[in-house]
């Protein structure tokens, strides 16, 4: 499809945005769908995001994706925030409708389908969560909606901002949850009792494969483990899950999930899931096991 002066710009906005797959699969969506838009990846670097919001708006660009350092400080710099999304308070989305921009959380309806698309159902069941940051706090909030609430616990090297979620998840939504400390003593007593593991923090990201914040012995086999990392595809967390005999679910699902709904967002068209998928894998080139 030929770029002309009418065709609609949306984005990602981060730093680092260079390993970005946003551009590839939304580009692949675009195409498949025939619609007349095109995905960029602009660097911002963190203290500068209310001059790329400002651009958004003179430039007229359809939507962004956000991600890391932007998505808590572009709320204020938005003109809406989505209802649950303001309760999470991390945006990774942004609509700009003719000049009116809203925010959006996209991550944890993500992480839900995921979770779904290999027939693991969170409700009622014990959660343990590790990390505390903006893609925590959306799979969190996610959770806490479901009809039949999940028991959460929440684990991060920032207790701090552990506590303070799991403070957020009981005040809003009323769920059971509670948080602490990450360390040598919590992990082995609150994975013991855990039905799911979701890792929502950067550890085993590439290129350091060969890290992972959870020992394999105390991986089980009547246990799913979900990690939000998608590069490398088979994290040393989903492997050795895998030679556990736990069901083994990777990041992919959910980056697929939440750009499919982005891209519902901004061009009110059913997303081609296969396509995005299809596309990501083969940018990936990963043995996804």
């Amino acid at each position: 499809m030929d770029i002309t002066s009418s065709t609609k710009v949306c984005a990602v906005i981060g730093d680092p945005v260079e390993h970005s797959l946003s551009p590839q699969i939304h580009n692949a969506a675009f195409r498949a769908c025939d619609i007349d838009m095109v995905y960029v990846a602009f660097r911002i670097p963190e203290g500068h995001v209310d001059e790329a919001v400002d651009a958004v708006r003179v430039l007229g660009l359809r939507g962004l994706s956000v991600t890391i350092p932007h998505k808590v400080d572009i709320i204020p710099h938005l003109d809406d925030v989505e209802e649950t999304t303001w309760k999470v308070g991390s945006v990774n989305t942004v609509i700009n409708n003719n000049g009116r921009l809203k925010g959006y959380s996209t991550d944890g309806l993500g992480a839900l389908r995921a979770l779904s698309d290999y027939q693991v159902n969170p409700a009622g069941k014990r959660v343990l969560i590790l990390g505390s940051g903006g893609a925590a706090r959306a799979i969190a909030f996610a959770l806490a909606g479901l009809k039949n609430e999940p028991r959460l616990r929440i684990l991060s090297d920032v207790g701090r901002e552990a506590k303070k979620l799991a403070l957020d998840l009981e005040s809003v939504t009323g769920v059971d949850a509670a948080a602490g400390l990450l360390n040598q003593t919590t992990l082995p007593y609150q994975l013991e009792k855990a039905d799911i593991l979701i890792h929502a923090t950067p550890v085993g990201m590439s290129p350091a494969i060969d890290q992972t914040l959870v020992p394999a012995d105390l991986l089980r086999s009547d246990m799913a483990v979900f990690d939000t990392v998608y590069t490398p595809g088979e994290t040393r967390l989903l492997r050795e899950a895998r030679q556990a005999g736990a069901k083994a679910i990777p990041g992919l699902g959910m980056f697929v999930h939440q750009a499919a709904i982005q891209f519902e967002l901004w061009t009110q068209t059913e997303a081609p899931v296969d396509v995005m998928t299809e596309t990501a894998l083969e940018v990936l080139g990963d043995n996804m096991g």
